[in-house]
């Protein structure tokens, strides 16, 4: 028996796994398995005082996906289009949210997204 009992795991799910992007298949296949992950792991971590939640996020900012917000990104009707972007600052933000909750409280699942990003009607 572990002791002390509880905890928090945190999964970094991804948008793309309830609204995918074209060409992205085994990327979208492995975030979605990340939900299914988190509810069963959320399920069995109960018994145990373990909090299991999950991260969905959006487009950041940084060196890696740079090209989203300036040549742009495909989309699902065949053109590029540049994406509004948000600062990985807003996305830590979230994560020390989660994880300061109580052990009484958790967050299953959280979207988080720049306020122009085309998540909602993509495509």
């Amino acid at each position: 028996h572990q002791q002390p009992r509880g905890g928090r795991v945190i999964n970094n799910g991804s948008i793309s796994a309830q609204t995918p992007r074209p060409h992205a298949a085994p990327y979208t296949a492995s975030k979605f398995g990340v939900s299914g992950l988190t509810r069963a792991s959320a399920l069995e971590g109960r018994v145990h005082g373990i909090a299991v939640g999950q991260i969905d996020i959006g487009n950041v900012r940084t060196e890696l996906t740079a090209s989203i917000g300036g040549t742009g990104v495909l989309q699902a009707d065949g053109s590029r289009r540049a994406e509004a972007m948000m600062a990985v600052s807003d996305a830590a933000e979230a994560v020390v949210y989660m994880a300061a909750l109580p052990p009484e409280a958790n967050v299953l699942q959280m979207t988080l997204l720049a306020t122009q990003m085309p998540f909602i009607g993509r495509g």
